[in-house]
């Protein structure tokens, strides 16, 4: 059976090293020629066998592999990656994680370990850095399992210390890892490559890694189809010379000059004819190239190629592409169907937009897991439209939001939001963006809880504490102990019975006045229209009598136990006149 190369991705925190990596493996310096050495676009690049057998020759000797190669992919972060989908689930084959083993799990690298498992992606984890250990001796090109026979005890010991560091946060993240050269199992272990990107060590053990896992674990999927092209579209730029073209990963069967193909947008796909493919050359990368791409008549997956079509209107990063028969292919509805966003909404929630499917599905997701009901959702620049739109969505105020991840927002956007009561919560990692979203709701409900608290009596109750007598009426002076909620000044008291048993003109702590008293504090409390020794007595347990229309208000407020069961024992006390109080 013949293979096709894989497509491998590669994730990680911004910093780790996923460039740096990829420089050293096709030897280029593509991270030196990003703005503040970031990628900013996603790139793709075919590394063939022999360059393999070449970097890894002292691990393998004469091994020779079925897998023609690797075709990487390096993007501007996690959420590109799922962007990248190939019929509805993730287009890479397998993953590398990197992650900095001086830094170790950092959020992106979280959330990337989220997405891997959501797309039931393998990977395996490039440790990185590992020539900032103290003392590491480092050799260019080296494996590392023969570096580490070279270095000093306590040098491994930092590193061992550092390693398992890592270990053990994966292990929180429910990964079992180990370095690769210790597993037995590999479907149960992830395999860890310690390596160092800016030195080269480490780079054949990964390689190695990646071919003899695709080998031995994903010959059935990568076996190579001749049919009708399928690809994945990177994205849409303008190239001297060219014109608009399109950079894409083709995943499966043949693409040819001249044929005719689907290209996705957010609508019903654009039918065109290819006019160009442009295949960058080994070791080369699809949007930084150092040298002239090829022009080929013919191509075959899994290959990254830029290519030129008749017609590109409204088509979009993450959409897919089809070679097809004719306007009418059967294809052409399949596509339209994978591209479909299938979103579960409902009457009241936020909006959630983003930028492109993939991303918006993530954003989905994790806000469901959250519990977070979704009302609308879309794709592309937050317009002045869903500003107004959210702002006069029915039913809970709090659900005013929009949950923006990865897009821009309009001027007529940003000038209506100084008009309406609408907040807009924007973060780069998703999980992150659904964080902060859930500690201003928790924020936000605990001050609404503080404000309904004042607007009415809240249920709390205090005992007279025995030998705090100070005086008994005009008004009654009495060291109380509150029991549960809070009281404060104005509010009616009642007694165990129903009874009015006055109202508290103020509190006192020492010589202080306070505004109210919580459940724990001992206070002096001054109480009008009592006589202590008639309508109560020392260790009496007195009551914050509630008004009737607030008893379903505060039944849905976030109450802690007792003040639950204070509000129960005052309800069952009103209705002992009343059967239907508070109903």
């Amino acid at each position: 059976m013949t293979i096709r190369q894989p497509v491998v991705s590669v994730l990680g925190h911004v910093d780790h090293g996923k460039t740096k990596l990829l420089d050293r493996i096709r030897g280029t310096s593509v991270q030196a020629r990003e703005a503040g050495a970031i990628t900013q676009h996603i790139g793709a690049t075919e590394v063939p066998i022999d360059h393999i057998y070449k970097v890894c020759g002292k691990l393998i000797g004469n091994k020779k592999f079925d897998v023609p190669g690797l075709l990487f992919i390096d993007t501007p972060g996690h959420h590109s990656f799922i962007t990248l989908r190939a019929r509805g689930g993730s287009l890479a084959d397998i993953a590398v994680l990197v992650i900095d083993i001086r830094e170790g799990l950092m959020p992106q690298t979280i959330e990337s370990i989220k997405i891997l498992r959501q797309y039931k992606t393998p990977f395996i984890i490039a440790l990185n850095k590992v020539d900032t250990i103290q003392g590491w001796n480092c050799e260019e090109g080296r494996a590392f399992v023969l570096s580490e026979r070279t270095q000093q005890e306590h040098t491994i010991a930092a590193f061992n210390d550092k390693l398992y560091g890592v270990i053990g946060q994966l292990s929180e993240e429910g990964i079992y890892a180990d370095r690769y050269d210790r597993i037995e199992d590999f479907t149960k272990t992830v395999a860890l490559v310690p390596i160092s990107a800016k030195e080269g060590e480490g780079i054949p053990d990964l390689l190695l890694m990646l071919i003899g896992l695709a080998q031995r674990f994903l010959e059935q999927q990568l076996a190579k189809e001749e049919g009708p092209g399928r690809g994945t579209i990177l994205e849409i730029k303008e190239e001297k010379g060219l014109g608009k073209t399109l950079d894409m990963i083709l995943y499966s069967g043949v693409l040819k000059q001249g044929d005719t193909v689907a290209l996705g947008t957010r609508g019903a796909p654009v039918v065109t004819k290819i006019k160009a493919i442009l295949k960058p050359k080994p070791l080369d990368e699809i949007m930084d190239p150092r040298d002239r791409f090829d022009r080929v008549k013919e191509l075959h997956a899994a290959a990254g190629v830029k290519i030129s079509c008749q017609n590109m209107e409204g088509v979009i990063a993450g959409a897919p592409l089809r070679v097809v028969k004719n306007e009418k292919d059967p294809a052409i509805a399949e596509m339209t169907e994978e591209s479909s966003v299938k979103i579960e909404v409902q009457d009241n929630g936020v909006l959630i937009k983003a930028d492109a499917i993939g991303s918006l599905e993530a954003l989905a997701y994790e806000a469901k897991a959250a519990g977070i009901p979704i009302r609308k959702y879309g794709m592309g620049e937050l317009s002045r439209r869903d500003v107004v739109e959210t702002a006069a969505a029915k039913g809970d105020p709090l659900n005013k939001v929009i949950l923006a991840f990865n897009i821009n927002i309009s001027k007529d956007a940003q000038a209506e939001l100084e008009n309406q009561d609408v907040k807009i919560f924007s973060d780069p990692v998703v999980y992150r963006l659904i964080e902060e979203y859930q500690e201003w709701l928790d924020g936000t409900k605990k001050q609404t809880d503080a404000d309904k608290r004042s607007e009415f009596p809240f249920p709390a109750k205090f005992k007279i504490m025995p030998n705090c007598v100070f005086r008994a009426s005009k008004p009654a002076i009495v060291g109380i102990r509150i029991l549960a909620g809070r009281a404060r000044a104005n509010l009616k008291l009642i007694d165990e019975n129903g009874k009015s048993v006055g109202k508290i003109r103020s509190l006192r702590d020492g010589e202080d006045v306070v505004k109210e008293a919580v459940q724990g504090d001992e206070v002096a409390c001054a109480i009008d229209d009592i006589t202590i020794g008639r309508q109560a007595k020392e260790e009496d347990i007195i009551y914050i009598d509630l008004l009737e229309s607030s008893i379903k208000e505060l039944q849905k407020m976030d109450l802690n136990d007792d003040e639950r069961m204070t509000l129960d024992e005052i309800i069952a006390i009103k209705r002992k006149e009343d059967p239907f109080w508070g109903m």
